[in-house]
């Protein structure tokens, strides 16, 4: 099935991909590093974004959001502090997931009665929540490329338009 949620499910691997292998080819403690940011460290910023991913792919499976949110709670907790190589481990291993679900859908617009504790209720597709994961990813990646910026390091290009022409 192809589907534009896909497509863009696949940049947002690729891009956390090239962020994480910019990180590792910097001195070992920029990962960690605590400084005056948006988060505290880089490896803060990388633990959220997996965490968020994680709670959304079990929205998506049909979890209650609000049981999806108690779940990526004490997941932070856990991936709060795990070297680069294990974080680039568990987004490996849940991209790989998430891509074997999303491509066994029948139907990415099916909607889904989300129950947001924070926002109310509305009937979301799979395909709006893909997005989101995405988008939110990408703001992230921008926290991460400013903070390297802050740490004296160049960043690395993850714009869409430079997935287009990677593949």
């Amino acid at each position: 099935m192809s589907h534009h949620a896909l497509e863009m499910y696949d940049y947002h691997v690729w891009a956390n991909n090239k962020i994480i292998t910019k990180v590792k080819e910097l001195p070992e403690d920029i990962y960690s590093r605590e400084i005056p940011s948006v988060f505290p460290s880089i490896s803060k910023v990388l633990s959220h974004i997996y965490v968020v991913d994680y709670g959304w792919f079990q929205v998506m499976k049909g979890e209650e959001m609000k049981g999806s949110v108690e779940q990526s709670i004490q997941l932070l907790e856990r991936t709060d502090s795990v070297g680069i190589d294990e974080m680039e481990r568990l987004f490996i291993d849940l991209s790989e997931s998430i891509k074997v679900f999303l491509n066994q859908q029948e139907d990415l617009e099916k909607l889904i009665d989300l129950d947001n504790p924070y926002a109310g209720k509305r009937d979301t597709s799979l395909a709006e929540m893909v997005y989101h994961v995405v988008n939110h990813g990408t703001y992230h990646r921008g926290n991460i490329t400013a903070m390297l910026r802050q740490m004296g390091h160049a960043s690395v290009m993850t714009d869409y338009a430079y997935y287009w022409y990677s593949k």
